[in-house]
């Protein structure tokens, strides 16, 4: 018989009621549950005198835990840890979380124990974790029931947990559409696309108090020129972002929606006819995606082209050769980073 040896401690063995070195082992058990052949891991104890396996109430519990667990598993339902992790990962409590879904009280004690869910329950509970959104109007619904403090607790904590889920898949889509640009260097600068990079590149100018009337039409002409700039320098862009020559200059690839990547600063300000997207941000800030090489950059950028205004800024880009050179709306290349004008 196979057993890993886990530990080894002196005490009175229950099994001869003699005092002596007592093993803590590990054996691969086959049992029958629910009518399925299931193999797990028990835990046992081992007297060497007597040459008998044993186990203590503690291991009675946990092996029956693991025994359901290994059934779970091979059923492909949610295991008893699972089920605990998706209540830390909202942090909730066990008897909260069955006001939520309508389930008697002690529902998720036993799931989290004993008990094996039935797979209604087990797909809802793998919504849960799938669907902070969901989790959120369930949340709603169950609101008169559930405490003011708990509440909100749950609240905040979902919400978060929706809007990372939701800039999660925003960056997919932002990744996914500059996959047919991989591979051609004079696109994207040599260097692969890193919207963390992007992010914190806005975040800097945007905290910059060198940087007047920030506005989105201005903000993409800055980040063009800081990775052109970059490219120029070192031939490594900062962002690996992807420009089109548009009528106002330089924009990137999926520039409506990096704007709405999380952590961007930008606020949407009604202009009467029209709305325009505005970036600031005050207080100390941190770029821990950035170099200070990187920071070294946008800093030339900011001295030379932080105060213009939004016309100043486009009329000076239309010099610029890779704007003069590039067909409208075609991608300007890099290669004309060495004959920026700043």
């Amino acid at each position: 018989m196979d057993m890993k040896i886990i530990r080894s401690e002196k005490r009175l063995c229950s099994c001869c009621m003699e005092e002596h070195e007592v093993k803590t082992v590990l054996i691969m058990d086959q049992e029958t549950f629910k009518n399925s052949k299931v193999e797990y891991e028990a835990s046992y104890l081992l007297c060497d005198l007597a040459e008998e396996l044993y186990m203590d109430e503690q291991q009675m519990h946990d092996n029956d835990i693991r025994l359901k667990d290994a059934y779970r598993k091979k059923e492909g339902l949610l295991t008893s840890a699972e089920i605990s992790g998706i209540r830390a990962k909202y942090g909730i409590s066990q008897s909260d979380l069955c006001v939520l879904l309508g389930w008697g009280k002690k529902t998720i004690t036993r799931y989290e124990s004993h008990q094996v869910q039935d797979r209604a329950h087990d797909t809802i509970l793998k919504k849960i974790d799938e669907d902070p959104e969901w989790f959120l109007s369930l949340l709603n619904s169950a609101k008169e029931n559930l405490s003011i403090d708990s509440y909100q607790k749950y609240l905040e904590t979902a919400t978060l947990l929706y809007e990372e889920d939701q800039d999660a898949y925003l960056r997919k889509a932002i990744e996914a559409s500059y996959a047919r640009f991989q591979g051609n260097q004079m696109f994207h600068g040599n260097t692969e696309l890193s919207l963390d990079k992007v992010v914190d590149v806005i975040k800097y100018f945007a905290s910059s108090v060198n940087v007047t009337s920030l506005y989105k039409v201005k903000l993409m002409k800055l980040m063009w020129y800081a990775d052109a700039l970059a490219y120029k320098r070192r031939g490594v862009a900062i962002t690996g972002l992807v420009y089109q020559a548009l009528p106002m200059g330089a924009v990137p690839v999926g520039h409506n929606s990096i704007i709405d990547l999380k952590d961007v600063p930008c606020e949407e300000v009604d202009m009467g006819e029209t709305n325009a997207y505005h970036f600031s941000l005050s207080g100390e800030q941190t770029f821990s995606a950035l170099s200070k090489e990187e920071k070294d950059i946008l800093d030339f950028v900011i001295e030379k082209l932080g105060k213009m205004s939004k016309n100043e800024i486009i009329s000076f880009m239309h010099k610029e050769q890779a704007y003069v050179e590039t067909a409208p709306r075609d991608i300007i290349q890099f290669k004309y980073a060495e004959s920026l004008q700043i």
